[in-house]
């Protein structure tokens, strides 16, 4: 009977491989972020990203890795899912000497994500990013991962480059500039901002759609291709 060949151990040792999710939405007024209790260990309890483990066995790529995650723990596939940033080094992850996360970010209005939580977690919610970014009690490093993913959302919306999720296929300018407050967390001049945009070519008016409301009707905008 013919042996099993014996595999002989890799020579370098490889990372702990993880994929976390920064959900982002517009909440009350600000920018909020999607936490998840963890069940388990390590940090049984504490609030932190949802994520999980890269699979080589179920994930064709890392974004497939992603979409398979969000299922997993939120019980949803989610939108406009984006990789964000990696990060790696040694004591991020009490289960190995050294972990690498791929963090991928998503932006979504918070009332069309249907989520719930999923395996390994016990509870959802919102909170605004910039109380998490201060919160020293989440889990492993998710403050600071939360703030890479807040500080690059503020600069796009800074520098007019608005990205998918946060805004419906048309808007008016007023809801633009709602949204665009909420992101960056200042108060934006009308006049200054309007014409910003009309400089930048972002913006494509929906012929012949208009908002009616309480107000006057308000033409309708989608985000032009640039």
């Amino acid at each position: 009977m013919a042996k099993t060949p014996q595999i002989a151990p890799p020579i370098h040792p490889m990372p702990f491989v993880r994929i976390e999710l920064a959900v982002l939405s517009v909440l009350d007024g600000s920018l909020h972020v999607l936490l998840g209790q963890r069940a388990g260990e390590p940090y049984s309890g504490r609030w932190a990203l949802p994520g999980g483990v890269l699979r080589i066995d179920l994930d064709a790529d890392l974004e497939s890795a992603a979409i398979r995650i969000a299922s997993e723990r939120l019980e949803t596939q989610l939108p406009h899912v984006s990789q964000l940033c990696a990060v790696g080094g040694r004591l991020r992850d009490p289960r190995a000497p050294w972990a690498l996360s791929v963090v991928y970010r998503a932006m979504l209005a918070a009332d069309k994500l249907e989520a719930a939580p999923g395996k390994r977690l016990e509870a959802l919610r919102w909170i605004p990013a910039d109380v998490a970014v201060k919160d020293d009690q989440l889990a492993f490093d998710h403050a600071e991962l939360i703030d890479e993913a807040a500080s690059e959302t503020r600069g796009e919306f800074d520098n007019l480059q608005f990205p998918s999720g946060f805004l419906s296929d048309t808007f008016t300018l007023s809801e633009l500039q709602s949204v665009s407050e909420a992101v960056l967390g200042r108060h934006l001049d009308k006049s200054s901002f309007r014409r910003r945009l009309n400089d930048r070519g972002c913006l494509q008016k929906v012929p012949g759609e208009m908002k009616t409301g309480t107000f006057r009707p308000a033409q309708l905008y989608k985000l032009a291709a640039l």
